[in-house]
């Protein structure tokens, strides 16, 4: 008895066969490129390149075709082929997904004001690096930023207070997350905050602790163990952005799976946190008394 085909497979291969071919047309008519020029660029006959578009079959061309072409039209051989509906090539999806811009010493930048205001009504969640720019006072401004600023040290206030108003303003949600040994060193006057005089010290906790009470809960600032989680000093503005600082760069990153898992990311910081928002004013005003 002979062999009945499987037809049932033959629908997908014919759909997918003409979708390959309404593609590949709407691809060169884009590139403005004639079909000539294609099967020169591609290295095959005008004849093969031909069939290609006028079959009405389930026929495609071979791989080294089909990549060629999308190279050549500057799109994906996954998407001439059905199986992505997004037109990009790798390289220009992951350019559009990441960028690098330049980190200045404080948040003097438009950037950072831009991705704040891009992110307005979001959650927005901050590893700093230090101290929360904005929550800081202007002497503590002035003591960080002056010897290395120079005159900009008071633009770095001016965008501190920016921040801080825009924040006040903009609907947004702000989670903060802080190492515990970054307030312990404030307040002790040791590493990074090494000779910072004890009447800063003590307006800056008394600013800090004004603000944890006055904007909770749009503003929460929580302190995990860093011997049991680190991060490294990121901001995540809401599903549309996050921005890692290296130091002297930030890394961008707009595609949904690179957000999500720094979200995730964050959120155990928050989960496993030591100190709750809740508990950051006692917290202050505990440590407060260690100022000398």
């Amino acid at each position: 008895m002979p062999e009945i085909p499987n037809t049932s497979a033959l629908p997908d291969k014919f759909s997918r066969a003409q979708e390959f071919r309404l593609r590949l047309l709407r691809a060169l008519k884009t590139s403005g490129l004639t079909q000539s020029a294609l099967a020169r660029a591609v290295g095959t006959d005008r004849s093969t390149l031909s069939q290609a578009l006028s079959d009405t079959g389930t026929r495609l061309p071979g791989a080294h075709v089909v990549g060629a072409c999308a190279s050549v039209l500057g799109v994906s051989s996954d998407w001439l082929l059905g199986l992505s509906d997004r037109p990009e090539t790798a390289a220009d999806l992951l350019s559009n997904s990441f960028e690098l811009s330049h980190a200045p010493r404080a948040l003097v930048d438009q950037q950072i004001y831009d991705w704040h205001r891009e992110a307005a009504g979001y959650k927005i969640r901050h590893v700093p690096a230090t101290l929360p720019d904005m929550l800081k006072t202007k002497e503590m401004l002035t003591w960080e930023y002056g010897p290395h600023l120079g005159r900009t040290a008071k633009q770095a206030i001016n965008a501190s207070q920016d921040r801080l108003n825009w924040m006040r303003q903009a609907g947004s949600e702000y989670e903060i997350a802080l190492p515990l040994y970054e307030i312990d060193c404030f307040i002790r006057a040791t590493g990074y905050y090494s000779g910072l005089p004890a009447d800063i010290r003590r307006d800056q906790t008394d600013h800090l602790i004004a603000l944890t009470q006055q904007l909770y809960p749009r503003l929460r600032l929580y302190q995990f163990d860093a011997r049991r989680l680190y991060s490294a000093p990121v901001t995540i503005f809401g599903p549309l952005l996050a921005v890692l600082y290296t130091g002297g760069h930030y890394m961008a990153f707009r595609d949904r799976r690179r957000i999500e898992t720094f979200t995730q990311d964050f959120d155990t910081l928050i989960r496993e946190a030591k100190y709750t928002a809740r508990d950051c004013p006692t917290l202050l005003s505990d440590m407060r008394q260690m100022i000398r």
